[in-house]
This record gives C-alpha cells, structure tokens and sequence, in this order.
C-alpha cells in the first residue's frame, strides 16, 4: 500500500488534488475536519499544513484557539511520521508540550520536521518539533509532539 506522502504526491498531479488529500486525510480521522487542514507539502521526513483563519476556529478575543494550532500540529505530525516509518513500525502520539508566543490573528502554517528516523525494530520516543507562522512568517506556537515508536504486532498462526 502507498504511503500517505506517495498518495499526497500522485493526487498534487490533479487539479484540486491536494484539497482532496486533505480531505480524504480528515476522513480517516474526523476530529481533524474542525480545522479544515490542506496539506501543501508532504515527504518523509517533512509536512507543511495550512489552516485558514475563519470564526469557526476562534476564541473568546476573536484569534484561532491554541486546541485548534494542537490539532494542526497533530495532524501535520501524525501524516508526516505514517509516511516516514518502514512498513514493519507503528506510532502514537504521547504527549505535546506547547507554547504559545503571539496571538494568532491570520491564517497559519505548520511545519514539522522528523528529527531522525528509527531504525527498522528499534522502539524509541522520538521528540518531533512543530512550528506554527503567522502570514507575517512569525512563529505563534511552538509544539515538541512526543512520538513513541516501535515495530508492528503481527498476529501468529498457530498450526495443530
């Protein structure tokens, strides 16, 4: 099966294409339609969302909710390391820290990066820095989403 970042880079050949990824992605997992994310880069390694400011994401002072820049930063984060682990290996997020540096008054893109990759078997905690900017290209929240690693649980086949 094609990998997320293979899928994300036959769909970009299309007209809309990565609005439809984007798309198909919060079909997958639901929660992640409240923000309405479009993916624009996608790789092993590397992610790049954007979210639009829009009042569905607001808070009480009329700027996008930290939760909102979290899910973003999920969601960029959990795309990225489905398209960056052997086949063999699985993730799951751990935990977030976050900080929030400005209020974030436009639309907003995340970047996240994978610091290494795992090797093949290995089980680690993998520390994954997001980064969120403003239009202005000023960092508005900063995130270090931990990803804990390790190889898939194959089912085995007892024979009588």
């Amino acid at each position: 099966m094609a990998s997320p970042a293979q899928l994300f880079q036959r769909a970009r050949r299309f007209p809309l294409g990565d609005r439809i990824f984007s798309r198909l992605v919060t079909m997958q997992a639901p929660y992640f339609a409240t923000i309405r994310p479009r993916f624009l880069r996608l790789e092993p390694g590397h992610c790049e969302v954007a979210m639009r400011n829009r009042r569905a994401v607001h808070n009480h002072i009329g700027t996008v909710n930290a939760i909102a820049m979290c899910a973003l930063c999920e969601v960029a984060a959990g795309t990225m390391m489905e398209s960056s682990l052997p086949r063999g290996m699985r993730w799951i997020p751990r935990g977030m820290t976050v900080r929030y540096l400005k209020k974030a008054d436009t639309d907003l893109v995340v970047t996240v990066t994978l610091p290494r990759s795992p090797a093949e078997g290995e089980s680690a905690d993998i520390e994954v820095p997001a980064r969120v900017r403003n239009t202005r290209g000023e960092t508005v929240m900063e995130a270090d989403i931990a990803m804990y690693v390790s190889p898939r649980h194959h089912e085995s086949t007892a024979t009588a």
